[in-house]
């Protein structure tokens, strides 16, 4: 009888606004190895990370164990260009646990796309049936590629497009 591996992965990101002035963003991992939780907040309009906390409840790495020191690092990180380098230096000082930044970064992006969710919806039907006043967007603010499945390598809508 053959071996059978069994590996599952469920990632699931939110954004909720707290008041005028703050947002909180969390990002949920659950995997075969792994159950994690990261939330920020962050202070409008500046995209300030005024808070960071997370845990990792369960992690095949002994270094995910124990992040609240890493996650302190990125208080004060302001989410726009540059953020993923600034992150992932800032991390890598405290820990090795890669997924922390990772799981940082993917709050960070759905903050950008909940404030471009609402741009979208003031997109006429009839230019958003058109695939190139989507992919003139992506180029625009190249902070969307592989942010999103309609925005991810492969999808025609960004087909052309080099990566950052």
């Amino acid at each position: 009888m053959a071996n059978l591996l069994c590996y599952s992965r469920n990632r699931a990101t939110s954004v909720e606004q707290i008041d005028a002035s703050t947002l909180a963003s969390t990002c949920r991992l659950q995997d075969s190895l792994t159950d994690a939780e990261v939330t920020l907040r962050i202070r409008l309009p500046e995209l300030e990370i005024i808070d960071a906390k997370g845990s990792f409840m369960r992690s095949s790495r002994s270094a995910c164990i124990g992040v609240e020191s890493a996650l302190a690092k990125v208080v004060g990180v302001r989410i726009g260009a540059g953020m993923k380098k600034i992150i992932r230096g800032l991390v890598s000082e405290t820990t090795d646990c890669r997924e922390v930044a990772v799981l940082v970064e993917e709050c960070c992006h759905a903050v950008i796309l909940a404030f471009t969710k609402d741009m979208l919806t003031l997109v006429p039907e009839e230019l958003a049936l058109e695939k190139d006043f989507f992919a003139n967007m992506v180029k625009e603010n190249i902070r969307l590629y592989n942010s999103c499945a309609a925005f991810a390598p492969g999808s025609p809508i960004v087909d052309g497009i080099d990566p950052p």
